[in-house]
């Protein structure tokens, strides 16, 4: 629940960012889009590894043998993985803040209002189905699946930011 509710206000923090004006900024500046674009493929190409490396290792989530992570080493691990993520200002800040500002006056704000809701959804969501999934991974074979659809989503991403960048 707490990591849940962490990955939203962060997530809520980077909206407010982006539809008050500095996803448009981004947008509108070609130099720093691109280093954003090249940044967030990098960071995805590298995690895409990561998780491929993973879906080899054999790993399953065994919380019964003491392997169980304190909360504080959790949400600084889920803090690392958002901030230090290019791709998370692509989408929030950038994608977000650049939709939400071709909104006339407040309509960018009940946008982002909106952006928010739908995040607050999703992590919460994601956070109460992790526990019904549980059980299914606890067998190594279902870890190795989703960690190759992991390592797919992140590559493709990737692909998509570097062939944007190539076409411009």
């Amino acid at each position: 629940m707490q990591i849940a509710l962490l990955c939203s206000m962060c997530d809520a923090l980077l909206i407010t960012i982006g539809v008050s004006g500095v996803g448009t900024l981004v947008v509108q500046n070609p130099g720093l889009a691109s280093f954003a674009a090249w940044g967030g493929a990098a960071f995805l190409a590298w995690y895409g590894f990561g998780s491929l490396r993973s879906a080899f290792s054999g790993a399953a989530m065994d919380l019964e043998e003491g392997q169980a992570r304190s909360l504080r080493s959790v949400l600084l691990a889920t803090l690392g993985v958002t901030f230090l993520n290019p791709h998370t200002y692509l989408d929030t800040i950038v994608l977000l803040g650049s939709i939400g500002g071709q909104f006339p006056g407040h309509g960018r704000f009940l946008f982002g209002a909106g952006a928010v809701s739908a995040s607050l959804i999703w992590f919460f969501t994601l956070s109460f189905g992790a526990r019904l999934l549980a059980p299914l991974f606890r067998n190594p074979k279902a870890w190795q699946v989703l960690d190759l659809i992991i390592c797919s989503i992140m590559w493709a991403i990737a692909a998509s930011l570097i062939r944007g960048q190539l076409a411009a």
